[in-house]
C-alpha cells in the first residue's frame, strides 16, 4: 500500500483557502457562475443582516460582485434551487445527477408526519393543477396561515408545496424580494437534463465532485458535502475509486487520515499563499461551514448563535469570523439599517494571542467600508471600543 502523503498544517490551511477561493485578492472581472461551479453550490438564507448569506459568500470571493448579479441566473436556468445540507443554488449541469436527491428527499418528505397529517391527495393534485393552469405561484397565492414558523406548524398547502418541491415535481422558477415562486419542474428544468444515470453511478459522480471541491477530505466529509447519499454509499465510493491517501496535520499538531484529490500533489504545488487582506466572512461561508474541520485546521472555535437564547450566547446574534492571511484573528457582530444608511459594530472579540495594532485595525476598517458599500451603506459606527 502506498504511504499516505503527509500535509502539514500550514500547507493544509493554504490548500483549503485556495480551494475555497479565498487565497487571492478578491478583485477583477466577476464570473458568478464560475464561482458557484468552483464551490459546488451556494447556500441561501432568509436572514438579511447586512446582506443575505448568498450575496456575502460570492462577494467574499470577488468584491466587484453586486446583489443584482445572482437571481437572473435562476431565471436563465443556469442554476437551480434545491436542498443540500440546506437550501442552495446549484449549477444546472449537476441536475442529471440530482435526480437521486429528488427521489430521496421526496420520499422522505412524503413519509413525514407533517405531510401525512396535511392535505389529502386530491387537494395536493388541485394545487398542482392550479400552478399548471396559472403559471408560477408563491405560497402567498394560497390563503391559509400558520400559527407559528416551526416546520410542523406550517399550513397544509405549504407542506404540500414543499413535498412536491423536494421531489422535483415543482421547482423554484424565480424569486421576487426573496419570495419563492413555484412552477412545474418540467417547465423549469431543461428537458435534456431531467434524466440521469442510476443511483450508484450518480453517487460516484457526486462523491468525485465533492472531493474535487474539498481537495482533501474524509469519507464522512465527502458524504456530507452534498448531503445526497448515506454513509454506505460514500464508503463504496472510497472502495471503488481508491482516492489518494493523505494525512493532514491539525492546528494542535495531531494527524488525521483523509483522502486527496487525484491531482493533490499538483494542487499543493500550485496553491498560492493567502493574501494578507483581512476578510469578514459570513457565518454560512462554505470555508467555515464544517465547524469541526474549521477548529481542527485553524484552531478557531466558532458556532452560529442566531438560534441560541440570548442569555446562553458566547458571542452574539450574527457574528462574523475575521480571516487575515491563513488565520482567524477575531470576530465581530454587525447590525445594519440599509434604509437609514448605517452599519454598526455592536461587538468585537479578538482571538486569543492576536495583537490588534494600528495596521490590523486599519485593515478591518477598510474591509468594513467595502462591506458597507455592497449594501449601499455609507455610515459606519462603533458601539463598542475599537481594538488597539
Amino acid at each position: 500500500m502506498t504511504a499516505p502523503l503527509r500535509i502539514g498544517n500550514r500547507e493544509a490551511r493554504r490548500l483549503w483557502l485556495w480551494t475555497n477561493g479565498l487565497s487571492g485578492t478578491p478583485v477583477g472581472p466577476v464570473d458568478v457562475m464560475g464561482m458557484i461551479r468552483a464551490l459546488g453550490f451556494v447556500q441561501i438564507d432568509t436572514i438579511r443582516n447586512v446582506t443575505r448569506a448568498h450575496h456575502h459568500i460570492l462577494w467574499s470571493r470577488n468584491q466587484n460582485y453586486r446583489e443584482k448579479m445572482l437571481w437572473p441566473l435562476l431565471r436563465q436556468r443556469e442554476i437551480f434551487e434545491h436542498f443540500t445540507h440546506d437550501a442552495s443554488l446549484i449549477p444546472m449541469d449537476v441536475l442529471p445527477m440530482w435526480q437521486r436527491q429528488f427521489r430521496r428527499l421526496g420520499e422522505k418528505a412524503a413519509r413525514h408526519d407533517w405531510y401525512q397529517s396535511g392535505l389529502g391527495q386530491e387537494q395536493i393534485a388541485s394545487i398542482r393543477e392550479r400552478i399548471a393552469a396559472e403559471g408560477a405561484l408563491s405560497t402567498h397565492a394560497f390563503e391559509t396561515k400558520a400559527e407559528s414558523r416551526e416546520m410542523w406548524a406550517r399550513p397544509p398547502h405549504k407542506k404540500a408545496l414543499d413535498q412536491m418541491w423536494y421531489s422535483g415535481e415543482l421547482a423554484t422558477c424565480h424569486r421576487e424580494n426573496f419570495v419563492k415562486f413555484y412552477d412545474l419542474g418540467e417547465r423549469v428544468f431543461p428537458a435534456q437534463l431531467r434524466e440521469g444515470p442510476g443511483e450508484a453511478e450518480s453517487a460516484l459522480w457526486l462523491c468525485d465532485a465533492a472531493l474535487d471541491r474539498l481537495s482533501v477530505g474524509t469519507t464522512g466529509e465527502v458524504q456530507r458535502f452534498w448531503e445526497a447519499m448515506d454513509a454506505g454509499e460514500a464508503k463504496s465510493w472510497a472502495e471503488a475509486r481508491q482516492p489518494v491517501p493523505v494525512e493532514v496535520q491539525g492546528a494542535d499538531g495531531s494527524w488525521r487520515a483523509a483522502w486527496g484529490a487525484p491531482d493533490i500533489e499538483e494542487r499543493l504545488a500550485r496553491a498560492p499563499g493567502a493574501t494578507s487582506r483581512l476578510r469578514i466572512l459570513n457565518p454560512f461561508d462554505p470555508a467555515i461551514r464544517d465547524r469541526v474541520r474549521l477548529e481542527r485546521l485553524f484552531g478557531f472555535a466558532y458556532r452560529n448563535e442566531m438560534f441560541v437564547p440570548k442569555d446562553k450566547r458566547l458571542w452574539g446574534y450574527y457574528v462574523y469570523p475575521l480571516l487575515e492571511g491563513d488565520r482567524f484573528v477575531g470576530r465581530c457582530e454587525l447590525k445594519a439599517d440599509r434604509a437609514a444608511g448605517w452599519l454598526r459594530v455592536t461587538g468585537f472579540w479578538p482571538e486569543r494571542g492576536v495583537k490588534w495594532g494600528p495596521a490590523r485595525v486599519e485593515k478591518l476598517e477598510a474591509e468594513l467600508a467595502r462591506f458597507a458599500r455592497l449594501a449601499g451603506i455609507r455610515e459606519i459606527h462603533w458601539d463598542v471600543a475599537r481594538p488597539g
